[in-house]
Order: structure tokens, then C-alpha cells, then sequence
């Protein structure tokens, strides 16, 4: 069975190591923060100037002035500090962020993400993923496996403007966990009760497949 988007970040989430600066993007990213694992110590940091981000805020905590890059609202860890955009994105482009976690729209198997633009659509526009992918140590990618019309967005080569190239170590989709590496995908994990022969079925990219993949597993 495919993976709710609070289960994809309950996985993503266990990539987390303690100590880590995180910066999540838009959409399922963003729900990360509410499943930190107990024991660690993470500081998540947004573009717009929020370093110690904390989980989304109950009914009786909303503050207005409290959001994240996405125009959500947040709230502050204790120890949080808030700045201007432009020292949040010398800390991005410094190389001092650890993970970025970041929704795409295709993402291929040399690593290159597509994350910002369907032509003819309307969209936001680029914000600050195209820093994110270049500075960030390790780039992981979330994303539903295939699009609403059952194509798949793991490609050969990406077929929207790119975001960045050759940048994203691992992807976390409903259906699997996979690295990217050599130039192809493997299949590390799987979602409970999804089989390997459905998420080979779901991607149009090259997908090496070795030993038994075992299943996801959430505490």
C-alpha cells in the first residue's frame, strides 16, 4: 500500500542525525518537522530567516507573524533565532546547511531534480531551491512516485527545466526509498505491502534492483 505524505516524512525523518542543520521545502518536507526522532537534536532552518524552526503550531498557538518560506505557520524552537532573507541564503550558499529535503516534480537518474516550473502553468517561481541544491551537503528528494496519470517521475532525463544537476543523494517517494548513484536508481526499501515488481513498473528510469529489499519500517 502506497505511503500517506505524513508517512513519507515520518521516513524522511529518519535520515536526521543530531546536530544537523535542515532546511525543508515546500510541501511534504515541511511535515518533517513534526516527526524529529526523540534523542536527537536538529536545527531547521528557513530562507526567509528562521533558524530553529519547530513543528506546525496547534489552533490555540497560531501566530501570523510566525512562517516559514512556504507562508505557512510555524513555531520557534527554544534557541531559534530570526534574521533577514539575505544572511539566511549566505548560510545556505556557505555550505553550512547539512540536508535539504525538497519536493520535485521529476527527478532523474544522474541525480538532476526538476522542481520549480510546468510550462504553461502558474507557479510561484524558482524561491530558493536553486541555492538549496548548490550549497546543501546532501540533498534529499520527496515525491509521489508517479504522477496522477500513473507516468512516472524517476526518468532517464528529466523533461522540465532543471533546478540542479547532478545533486540529489537519495529520494523517499509513497512507494520506496532509492539512492541515486552511477548514473541509476536503487532500490534500498520498500512501503509495506508494496511489491518490487509495481515500483519497477513506476519507473521510467534505470532502477537496479539487488538481493531482497526489505520493507519500510516506523517505529
Amino acid at each position: 500500500m502506497a505511503l500517506s505524505r505524513e508517512q513519507v516524512a515520518m521516513r524522511v525523518a529518519q535520515e536526521l542525525q543530531d546536530g544537523f542543520y535542515v532546511n525543508l521545502g515546500i510541501g511534504i518536507p515541511t511535515l518533517v518537522a513534526n516527526y524529529v526522532p526523540q534523542g536527537i537534536e536538529v536545527m531547521l532552518q528557513s530562507e526567509n530567516g528562521l533558524l530553529g524552526m519547530g513543528p506546525y503550531p496547534t489552533a490555540d498557538a497560531v501566530d501570523a507573524d510566525m512562517i516559514n518560506a512556504g507562508k505557512e505557520t510555524v513555531t520557534a524552537a527554544i534557541g531559534a533565532a530570526i534574521f533577514n532573507s539575505a544572511e539566511s541564503f549566505a548560510m545556505i550558499r556557505g555550505g553550512h546547511v547539512d540536508l535539504t529535503v525538497l519536493g520535485a516534480f521529476e527527478v532523474d537518474q544522474n541525480g538532476s531534480i526538476a522542481s520549480w516550473m510546468i510550462p504553461k502553468k502558474l507557479i510561484k517561481g524558482m524561491g530558493g531551491a536553486m541555492d538549496l541544491v548548490a550549497g546543501a551537503q546532501n540533498i534529499i528528494v520527496t515525491m509521489m512516485h508517479a504522477n496522477k496519470a500513473g507516468e512516472s517521475k524517476l526518468l532517464e532525463r528529466c523533461e522540465l527545466p532543471l533546478t540542479g544537476v547532478n545533486c540529489v543523494k537519495k529520494i523517499v517517494t509513497d512507494l520506496a526509498v532509492l539512492e541515486v548513484k552511477n548514473g541509476a536508481f536503487y532500490l534500498l526499501e520498500r512501503a509495506p505491502g508494496v511489491s518490487v515488481d509495481e515500483i519497477i513498473s513506476k519507473t521510467a528510469g534505470k532502477l537496479i534492483v539487488e538481493g531482497d529489499i526489505p520493507e519500510m519500517v516506523f517505529a
